[in-house]
């Protein structure tokens, strides 16, 4: 019988963190062996999360790199950005294969990085990482011991965008992206614009045009054209706790047809990425649980314009079941190992 890879979870008490555990507990061909929480250490895991309680019976620990080597031969990473390269880079040189979700290791340009978030403690490794799109860059992925997990608003964006890009099928500027998240995206941390009542019945954009999602979507979908994309991004806060619905406006000379078409052929081997077909436009609730991306066209002859709508499960395709996508992947597992949800009817 072959030996099940080990899991960490490093970070398993934020959202992201918590849905790793969830989809690696159900996981054919992999255990989880070590849960790390700095805040939470000590505690018994289903005392944080009531949901798993008698399924997960592993206790919280606190980080230790020695200790963590020898418990786990996979390690996802759920941390804050510029906490997660501290720990990537020594797991990395142990030996170890890493998927972060943050940002630490999504981008290529350094200095795109750094205008952003913070200084690279380990540029090094921006070379050796691999940005974790499956669908685009399944082949890189499966050569890959250390994955830069994608954001969540850039993963609604970037699956419809990039085929038409390469195809050269729509044009290269003006492109306007409105998207709309859950609350859970936010992350656990309470803050004040989290509170209950500060979002219940309320809907607010925020970040305009200074979110940092807006450069990690330029940089891929400029390596997609082979020059220059910047986008328009604008985000909104919703009163849910989870899905992403990204309505993306595009300039086009092709068809409704062509543009369809084409996403059909570049996803057709993919099973989580949903082309729906003419007349339908996706729902944040058809894909909630899951990992599927839906992605709807509507194009306006008269306007020249395509209205593309792309939707995910923000913490599933959107962070934890794409991270989990990644392993399988790296590993050689069949691509939906462990992710396979059927999606709920309501």
């Amino acid at each position: 019988m072959t030996t099940k890879k080990r899991v960490a979870v490093i970070g398993a008490s934020g959202y992201a963190g918590a849905e790793v555990v969830r989809l690696i507990s159900g996981h054919p061909h992999v255990i989880l062996t070590l849960l790390t929480s700095r805040q939470y250490a000590g505690q018994p895991y289903d005392n944080i999360f009531p949901a798993f309680n008698e399924r997960i019976n592993l206790s919280l620990e606190s980080f230790s790199l020695d200790d963590a080597v020898q418990k786990a031969d996979i390690f996802f990473l759920a941390l804050p950005h510029k906490a997660s390269m501290n720990i990537a880079a020594p797991l990395i040189n142990a030996g170890k294969k890493v998927i972060d979700l943050s940002a630490d290791f999504r981008f290529k340009n350094q200095s795109m990085y750094e205008n952003y978030y913070q200084p690279h403690a380990f540029p090094q490794l921006l070379k050796k990482a691999v940005y974790g799109l499956c669908e685009i860059n399944h082949l890189e992925i499966s050569k890959a011991d250390l994955i830069g997990n994608p954001g969540c608003y850039p993963t609604s964006v970037l699956l419809p965008l990039i085929p038409l890009l390469k195809e050269k099928l729509i044009d290269l500027t003006g492109i306007i992206v409105d998207s709309k998240s859950g609350v859970s995206g936010a992350g656990r941390s309470p803050s004040l614009g989290t509170l209950f009542c500060e979002v219940n019945e309320g809907f607010k954009a925020y970040k305009v045009a200074e979110h940092r999602h807006e450069p990690e979507m330029n940089e891929n979908l400029s390596l997609a054209a082979g020059e220059n994309v910047q986008i328009l991004f604008v985000p909104h806060l919703i009163p849910m706790t989870r899905g992403i619905v990204s309505t993306i406006y595009v300039r086009s000379q092709n068809d409704e047809q062509k543009l369809r078409a084409c996403l059909q052929t570049a996803y057709e081997n993919c099973p989580f990425v949903r082309v729906l077909t003419e007349g339908r436009l996706p729902n944040s609730a058809h894909v909630r649980g899951t990992n599927f991306c839906d992605i709807g066209i509507k194009f306006s002859k008269e306007k020249g314009v395509a209205v593309i709508v792309s939707t995910i499960d923000n913490l599933i395709k959107g962070a934890a079941g794409q991270a989990v996508q990644n392993m399988n992947i790296m590993l050689g597992f069949s691509e939906s190992a462990g992710i396979d949800a059927m999606p709920f009817p309501v």
